[in-house]
């Protein structure tokens, strides 16, 4: 089924069993394991892992942030879920005109980014139709850790490092996330005492506190003091929402997305127009296949800044987008040469956990989770821990646009939880953090394991490229300099990318015959585990 070969430098091995677990941090993969053990079946573990990783990787996403799912069956069933949060009733286009106060557009701080935080609904609603544990117990380990205290990851410490200059300013986010005046250094031992309490009441509640009880009150109270619009009817009109994942055929396999206001379907499209080459056909990581690769997702990024956002407000559908003729006409399009685009432009972050759980009765669970850019806005509620998002920043001030703000309105976003099935069953669940890389990262992954059969670790393993929204491509060290060199003279503009954050963060799931073979990014420092 897949080569288990590894021809790159890796500081990771991939574990096989019939029960898995993979996310950016140990803790949270280990705490995702235990519920397994413990009688949970994936969504537990998936759950289990995303509430822990709110305590344990507060740098990237937390109880006040977004998240989507998608949960494959043995049977082929695929349910797909939006739990992203919307804009308050009192945004509308005027209020952020008339304030402008970032030229590139709308505020990526205060609470004129702040949209409703989606995550804890997530929890409910996936706890509700499909786990086996009790709704408190998934929160176990995240309250001992918020308690207790965890020892903080190297690169956990050096992003929340890096985030200090920019949140320091907020007096609420200081009391809470830089205590003694600085951001906590690997290896120390951090304690959230103020987050474990919230974690009790959103368990005892099944979340009721976060969108109609206390928290609801605390967080419109705190706009209401900092000049925000935010209220407790804004919170109280949030539901996640069951939607069904788009699908893609590539070679003899589908990739699932979910649909927008996520950029899923980008990655869909690119590989639409590459099933019309045959990738297999040249060696891996030949620079025609490259050049083919990165025109395919230029034209997928194009095709999502322009058209996607709100479904409500979409004027294009999905199915449009993938239509058979147009992506023929595309890949048609596709030359010896780069193509001269304009540049497009909307946010976007790097900052985002991604896990993904299976286990022996082949439910597999694919998850996302966001507070968007690092900690999100900087806004902290007092006496709580919970950080709250800026994915409002993800919205534009163009009124021609689907994606232009405005009241009870979904923001364009960039996480996105991969899924692929293979006959009709689950075969991958999947997902690259990053922000802009993610849909980039779903082609490659699904290039690679597809036309190539590399394993899953081979294929995180692999040095990436980047195609910038000024469709600019950056390419990762370890990217051969005759590669850099093809693709330049093919009309690209290149460069090697020295921060490796910009390539994101892959964890992987694939179903062998009778397991899983389950793998985690070096560029992170998750982890992979099984029994």
């Amino acid at each position: 089924m897949i080569d288990w070969q590894f021809p790159y430098p890796s500081q990771r091995a991939p574990v096989v069993a019939r029960n898995v677990v993979a996310t950016s941090q140990p803790l949270a993969a280990q705490a995702g394991l235990d519920a397994l053990r413990r009688g949970g079946n994936a969504v537990d573990a998936a759950l289990t892992a995303a509430i822990t990783l709110t305590v344990v990787e507060p740098n990237n996403n937390g109880v006040g942030g977004d998240a989507f799912a998608i949960v494959g069956f043995a049977d082929g069933a695929i349910h797909g879920l939006n739990a992203s949060g919307r804009s308050p009733f009192g945004w509308t286009l005027d209020r952020f005109v008339r304030a402008r106060t970032n030229p590139l557009g709308m505020p990526t701080l205060g609470w004129d980014a702040v949209t409703v935080p989606g995550a804890v609904s997530a929890w409910v609603a996936l706890s509700e139709r499909f786990g086996r544990l009790p709704f408190e117990q998934l929160f176990e380990p995240a309250i001992r850790y918020a308690e207790e205290g965890f020892h903080v990851g190297p690169k956990t410490a050096f992003y929340w490092a890096l985030s200090a200059p920019r949140f320091g300013d907020f007096p609420d986010f200081a009391a809470h996330f830089l205590p003694d005046g600085r951001a906590p250094r690997a290896g120390e031992l951090f304690r959230r005492p103020e987050l474990a309490r919230t974690l009790r009441s959103i368990a005892a509640t099944r979340g009721e506190t976060l969108y109609r009880g206390d928290l609801a009150q605390r967080i419109a109270a705190t706009a209401r003091r900092d000049g925000g619009v935010m209220t407790a009817s804004d919170l109280d009109a949030h539901r996640a929402e069951w939607v069904t994942p788009t699908r893609q055929a590539y070679r003899g396999v589908e990739l699932h997305e979910i649909p927008p206001n996520g950029q899923g379907l980008a990655a869909q499209i690119a590989l639409a127009v590459l099933g019309h080459f045959d990738l297999a056909a040249w060696p891996v990581d030949d620079v025609r296949s490259v050049h083919v690769q990165i025109e395919a997702m230029k034209i997928a990024i194009r095709a999502s800044f322009e058209h996607f956002a709100d479904p409500d407000a979409m004027r294009v559908a999905p199915e449009q987008l993938l239509g058979a003729a147009r992506l023929r006409s595309l890949a048609d399009g596709i030359r010896d040469r780069a193509a001269v685009l304009p540049p497009a432009a909307l946010p976007i972050g790097h900052d985002t956990v991604y896990l993904t759980a299976a286990d022996a009765e082949s439910t597999m669970v694919s998850m996302i989770q966001s507070n968007y850019m690092g900690f999100g806005s900087g806004v902290v509620i007092p006496g709580t821990g919970i950080a709250m998002q800026n994915r409002g920043a993800g919205f534009v001030l163009d009124p021609a646009h689907p994606n232009c703000v405005g009241p009870h309105k979904r923001p364009y976003h960039t996480i996105i939880p991969g899924f692929v099935t293979e006959g009709g069953k689950p075969r991958m669940s999947f997902g690259v953090m990053g922000g802009h890389m993610q849909h980039q990262g779903h082609v490659q992954m699904v290039h690679r394991i597809v036309d190539h059969r590399q394993n899953p670790q081979a294929a995180s393993d692999a040095p990436r490229w980047h195609v910038y929204p000024d469709f600019s491509v950056g390419l990762e060290h370890g990217v051969s300099p005759a590669v850099a060199a093809g693709l330049a003279a093919r009309g690209h503009t290149v460069h090697y990318e020295p921060h490796e954050s910009v390539f994101g963060g892959a964890q992987l799931i694939y179903r062998l015959e009778d397991g899983y073979c389950a793998a985690s990014d070096h560029r992170k420092e998750g982890q992979a585990v099984g029994f």
